[in-house]
């Protein structure tokens, strides 16, 4: 196999990449969405600015990009709240997605207070009634409302969001900033973990249209979307998928990836974000998602040894490489990491890794291929691009892991190239989890007459973040 092909074996499939105001992709062909009745119940009070308003009327729009709209397909409302609750237009007022788009422009924030049980109220006595447009409750026709919400509500949500979801609604929601946790848990549907998603702040919340449009996908080549396992080759059934490899390549027994060569050495090196932007409740996703990738790594004295560096303020070695020579070791030393809780040093965070973690006094071997992982969920307070292109020249193969608020032109110039292959964003933490699951690392160094050099082959793929709406009924919250 020459050179060129054991390259092309490592090229991901498939990379989680959104950024902040790009269009929304658009339904496949073979993707179409079932009949829904749909209600938007959007927060507009004092709390969020207009110009937030404004970014959340985007996501709005972009959800309803993907959708097929009409009277025999799939319907929409919108239920605008602060102290009242002002009905927009109900799910037979539009026929068509031009004037939904159009109608959901026009709409003003009514910026008084917050009385999101009453929002939930007026859906179930007026949004979702057949004097409103909505459709006969049938296992064919999904009830659906979403909650965005960035606050504390006024009144009580738990009574009123029981009575929604007892009537055939399901509902997710969808809490920005200084949202009140409990209350989303409150409103939303089981499972929790699919039906509450949280975003830092407006400004992302639009990178959350993804999970929705997949949401609603009825029906879907998965091969053709993307969304499927396989490492090099996906081979469509009806419903379902099948992986294969490609020529030289022999399909491993977990039947998703593929193997030409035997595992080799790699020097490895975490640099997580310790920032108290973070939370601490994040920091134990931001570990398990490690965990997730030591687990697909092949750890051993003469194979994969692997870093940890956390930093905020300042940097802070874990353990270096070398020190831990089986997965269960180092797993077990990153569940007791503790959280440092401070500014977000990255540039400082990047040079570290230089001049420390790759060292030989660090455990760092010559003639071994050498990894960096970065995870940041924010804006640097220092310079980053000096230590970025200084540990690329040094030939450090550099992936970058943003979440929440990272910055887009940040985490571009920290990957290696292609940029494409190297770079990883999700909107929120739970999502790490998802993109953990799917991220692995591999090394393939091909004896001859391949002759490859060491690389790092990552397969990345996010699950589909919301079950199937089939024979369910689903209340988007808006606030």
């Amino acid at each position: 196999m020459s050179p060129s092909l054991c390259l092309l074996s490592t090229l991901l499939l498939c990379y989680f990449h959104a950024t902040q105001g790009a269009p929304p992709p658009q339904q496949g062909p073979n993707c179409r969405t079932r009949p829904t009745d749909l209600v938007f119940i959007i927060d507009s009070s004092r709390s969020v600015r207009p110009s937030e308003f404004e970014q959340a009327k985007v996501f709005l729009s972009q959800v309803v990009e993907s959708l097929d709209v009409g009277a025999n397909a799939t319907r929409v409302g919108l239920l605008n709240y602060a102290s009242s609750v002002k009905n927009e237009f109900s799910l037979k007022t539009h026929k068509t997605k031009a004037s939904l788009l159009q109608a959901i422009k026009k709409v003003q924030p009514l910026s008084t207070g917050t009385m999101t049980g009453l929002a939930i109220q007026f859906a179930i006595n007026h949004a979702f009634t057949e004097a409103e447009g909505a459709r006969v409750r049938s296992p064919d026709i999904s009830k659906v409302a979403i909650v965005v919400t960035d606050g504390r509500p006024q009144d009580g949500v738990k009574d009123i969001s029981a009575r929604a979801r007892e009537s055939g609604i399901e509902i997710f929601a969808i809490g920005v900033g200084r949202v009140d946790l409990n209350t989303l848990r409150q409103i939303a549907s089981e499972k929790l973990d699919d039906h509450v998603d949280y975003v830092e702040s407006y400004s992302v919340i639009e990178k959350l249209s993804k999970k929705f449009q997949e949401a609603f996908c009825a029906m879907a080549d998965l091969c053709s979307s993307g969304d499927h396992d396989c490492e090099q080759i996906c081979v469509s059934t009806p419903g379902s998928y099948t992986c294969a490899c490609r020529d030289g390549f022999t399909l491993n027994e977990d039947g998703k990836t593929c193997n030409a060569c035997g595992a080799s050495a790699i020097d490895l090196v975490f640099l997580i974000d310790g920032s108290k932007s973070v939370r601490p409740e994040n920091f134990d996703l931001v570990k398990q998602f490690i965990n997730q990738i030591v687990e697909s790594v092949d750890v051993g004295e003469k194979k994969a040894h692997v870093g940890l560096v956390q930093y905020s303020s300042s940097v802070r070695q874990e353990f270096p490489l070398g020190r831990y020579n089986s997965k269960k070791d180092i797993k077990s030393a990153v569940k007791k990491m503790s959280y440092m809780e401070k500014g977000t040093m990255t540039g400082q965070a990047i040079q570290y890794l230089i001049d420390n973690s790759f060292a030989i006094s660090s455990g760092g071997r010559p003639g071994v291929a050498k990894v960096g992982i970065v995870f940041t969920d924010g804006r640097s307070q220092d310079y980053i691009n000096d230590a970025a292109l200084k540990a690329k020249e040094l030939g450090y193969k550099m992936y970058a892991v943003g979440v929440g608020n990272a910055v887009d032109e940040e985490l571009r110039m920290i990957a290696s190239e292609p940029v494409a292959e190297h770079y990883f964003y999700t909107a929120d933490f739970k999502a790490m989890k998802e993109i953990g699951k799917k991220l692995q690392v591999k090394i393939c160094v091909e004896e001859n007459p391949c002759e490859c050099e060491s690389i790092v082959k990552f397969q990345t793929k996010v699950e589909e973040l919301i079950q199937s709406l089939t024979k369910k009924n689903i209340l988007f919250y808006i606030r």
